[in-house]
């Protein structure tokens, strides 16, 4: 069964993709700030795991809100980095590339930290898969990583240090800025994995 998986360059992505080992990895370049380096990363994962790569680039950026868009936050946005129906938006272009490749499954990393979030819960992944499976196409939308922290899914998978050494999950910057929560976020994952 021909798998993809949805790879943006940071921890978690990195994690399940080094799990998998799919056929195939989607990097989708919606008009984030920082899509330079998510493509770079990415496509360093995909050739250093003999994985083929197909970046999906469609400018969105104009829809975006917080410091993925590099523009104000919503007045009912629940985080700094929050963007409308995001997950949704980049699960459905990613299928529609996907779809084209012959894949039957399409995985994705979220994790505990992400539950915030209505599109970073369990229950979120179960209906966008009831969804996708009711559509033409017979794709399933698999998320297996919801009932671990970042750290939780490296260990997990055994990924090596170099390879999470190289992730970018900063919001604001191709460079990570040290401040937002996504570079805290990172901060914190080498942190508990002991990496320097």
């Amino acid at each position: 069964m021909k798998k993809g998986v949805l790879l943006s360059g940071g921890i978690d992505s990195i994690c399940l993709t080094y799990g998998i080992r799919p056929e195939i990895a989607y990097t989708i370049d919606y008009g984030q700030t920082v899509a330079e380096r998510e493509i770079y990363v990415s496509k360093y994962i995909c050739k250093e795991l003999n994985i083929q790569h197909k970046i999906i680039k469609v400018d969105c950026k104009n829809l975006g809100s917080g410091t993925l868009a590099n523009s104000e936050n919503l007045s009912f946005s629940p985080s700094e980095e929050w963007w409308p129906y995001r997950n949704q938006l980049i699960i459905t272009l990613a299928l529609m590339q996907g779809i084209k490749d012959n894949i039957k499954e399409l995985h994705l990393a979220t994790v505990k930290s992400d539950e915030f979030h209505k599109d970073g819960t369990k229950q979120f992944y179960e209906y966008i898969n009831k969804l996708v499976s009711f559509q033409e196409g017979e794709i399933s939308v698999k998320c297996e990583t919801t009932d671990y922290f970042s750290h939780e899914l490296a260990n997990k998978y055994s990924v090596p240090l170099e390879l999470l050494s190289i992730a970018h999950s900063c919001h604001v910057s191709n460079i990570a800025c040290g401040n937002c929560s996504g570079c805290i976020k990172q901060m914190r994952v080498r942190f508990e994995l002991n990496i320097d």
